[in-house]
């Protein structure tokens, strides 16, 4: 399984952006703002919990989340951040490094119908990884903006 989020220019708040599963749309992310510096230590340009991953490509699996309380999605080795996860949240306050999903867009900063658009991706990814397929998801620098609201 291939996923792709294709990042969009981030606000003062968040960086909002498109979940793509094997070419296809699956939904909206938001993560926070992106402040990475190619070329510069991860260390020098990180605000703890404020902070969206660097762009590139990651492993995902599915493994035990303690915060969470049961198995979820898990982005390995991002460069300066542990636990990097994907999962339900409508603002920025709801991430901390990780990715959030939602159906519907509610302006720039937050996302909706979130449970459910991680209740439709879930599945299909837990499903790749018991076929054995190997899962990555790739992180792409923003975008222009778009006026899309919905999936």
């Amino acid at each position: 399984m291939e996923i792709l989020i294709q990042r969009e220019p981030s606000t003062l708040n968040s960086t909002a952006g498109t979940l793509i599963v094997d070419g296809v749309v699956e939904c909206f992310t938001l993560e926070d703002v992106v402040r990475e510096m190619p070329g510069k230590p991860v260390s020098t340009w990180k605000l703890a919990g404020k902070t969206a991953i660097p762009t590139g490509a990651y492993q995902v699996i599915i493994d035990f989340s303690n915060r969470f309380q049961r198995p979820m999605p898990h982005v390995l080795n991002v460069p300066g951040f542990d636990g990097v996860r994907i999962h339900s949240g409508n603002t920025a306050a709801d991430t901390e490094g990780c990715i959030l999903l939602g159906k519907q867009r509610n302006g720039l900063d937050d996302v909706i119908e979130s449970r459910v658009a991680f209740a439709e991706f879930f599945p299909k990814l837990q499903a790749a990884i018991n076929r054995g397929e190997q899962v990555a998801i790739t992180i792409a620098a923003a975008r222009p903006l778009t006026q899309t609201t919905s999936v």
